[in-house]
């Protein structure tokens, strides 16, 4: 392992965002599902959590295609 490689630190650091956000995107999960179940659901706030969550997915999506390396085949 060569301590002074930049993209091993970048890596680390990418899979330390992602794990951040899986965690809110999961949390807005049980947000979402809580809202949901009340009595009369508030659709304002909950097309915003999902829209939030949508977007949470796509940073999501960007990161691990930071961590896949291109093969052309």
């Amino acid at each position: 392992m060569n301590d002074d490689d930049p993209s091993e630190d970048t890596d680390i650091s990418i899979e330390r965002r992602l794990g951040l956000l899986r965690e809110d995107h999961k949390d807005l999960d049980d947000a979402i599902l809580a809202l949901q179940e009340r009595y009369q659901p508030d659709m304002l706030q909950i097309a915003r959590l999902k829209r939030k969550k949508l977007a949470l997915k796509d940073e999501i999506g960007r990161l691990e295609d930071q961590l896949t390396p291109d093969i052309i085949a």
